[in-house]
């Protein structure tokens, strides 16, 4: 009976390792009747007393939205703080964080703007997830890029995600796909602020 009941597992686990994935997408219950024999299903049964879940599918996270204006009021201080464009510090964000304050990189880099651990100090940022510590942080640093380079955005937006000592080395944009696309998606978003009347 031990190895039917066994044969039974097995035949069921293949089973659900052979169903195509469109039809797996749902958790699995599993039943053992009054002859030790097991039953799989991935449809809800209708009587739940004999059947219990058995895999549980993990939920898919709804991705969530977060409001691009909810930081205007900061962002406009930071401008005229550190004399930078509205429309250029609210792209960056939007490009390094998609406007969530809680954003950590696989880098390590953290918050609206994506500040580095190393830059805290310098930055007199304490809490890297506190949005006026953080843009003001970041604007004050791309301020810092863009003044190192003389005014040229490209470089300075370049600086900002891959580091000044790569801009340095390669005397320009670094030939890093991340770092071009970056600088692509950072003037892209400038554009489309500055043509819809955000200064």
């Amino acid at each position: 009976m031990i190895r039917r009941n066994i044969t039974y597992i097995l035949f069921g686990m293949l089973l659900l390792f052979l169903t195509p994935v469109a039809t797996v997408r749902a958790d699995i219950y599993k039943y053992q009747d009054k002859n030790g024999v097991i039953h799989f299903t991935n449809t809800r049964p209708s009587v739940r007393k004999k059947f219990k879940v058995y895999i549980k599918e993990p939920r898919p996270k709804k991705n969530r939205v977060f409001s691009t204006t909810r930081y205007d009021k900061i962002i406009t201080k930071a401008a005229e703080r550190h004399g930078l464009l509205f429309s250029l510090i609210k792209s960056v964000i939007s490009v390094e964080s998609n406007f969530n304050p809680q954003a950590v990189s696989k880098k390590g880099a953290r918050g609206l703007m994506q500040i580095m651990p190393e830059n805290f100090r310098t930055l007199a940022i304490t809490d890297p997830f506190d949005a006026h510590q953080n843009i003001m942080g970041g604007t004050l640093y791309l301020k810092r890029m863009i003044k190192r380079y003389e005014g040229q955005l490209t470089w300075a937006l370049a600086a900002y995600n891959a580091g000044p000592d790569a801009v340095d080395r390669y005397g320009g944009i670094p030939p890093f796909q991340e770092t071009q696309e970056y600088v692509k998606r950072v003037l892209k978003s400038l554009l489309r602020y500055q043509k819809s009347g955000t200064v």
